[in-house]
């Protein structure tokens, strides 16, 4: 479900009262944990954090390099952990996190989806969130980018 607001309190009052909790808590527990230098937008219709084009603009395609987004979709709720993803022990960790706790993590590349707030521990948002500092995650991207055809 693609949002067309442009500003975050936009973006959570066009949701139902119940995903609208949800999504503020676990945007909360992002924002209260985020490294200084990300920015909190509202990009590809979704809540994003990201590092400003005036800090890093060598971005492959000229937007803002985002680290997580949070979203609702139809079915699920989504929060896209693209620090995660880059970070294989980041990613690791993260996975073990649920197992402690006994939830079920429903994640696919960088996407955890979740119905319900209950299925999201939010000390374990805001501590990988806090793990993933700018210079670190842009150390990983150029990485990435250096391993590609047209990053050669």
């Amino acid at each position: 479900m693609r949002s067309d607001a442009s500003l975050v309190e936009e973006y959570l009052d066009e949701l139902p009262p119940e995903r609208r909790e949800a999504i503020s808590a676990v945007r909360d527990a992002v924002n209260e944990h985020l490294p200084e230098g990300y920015d909190e937008v509202v990009a590809y219709g979704m809540i994003s954090w990201v590092i400003p084009l005036e800090d890093y603009p060598e971005t492959y395609n000229g937007e803002p390099l985002g680290v997580a987004a949070l979203a609702s979709q139809k079915n699920y709720m989504s929060l896209y952990l693209m620090g995660v993803y880059a970070d294989e022990g980041l990613e690791d960790w993260f996975r073990q996190q649920y197992d402690v706790r006994g939830l079920k993590l429903d994640m696919g590349k960088s996407c955890v989806r979740f119905k319900r707030l209950d299925q999201v521990p939010l000390d374990v948002i805001g501590e990988v969130i806090s793990r993933v500092p700018p210079d670190a995650y842009i150390a990983h991207y150029e990485a990435a980018r250096a391993a590609t055809a047209k990053g050669r």
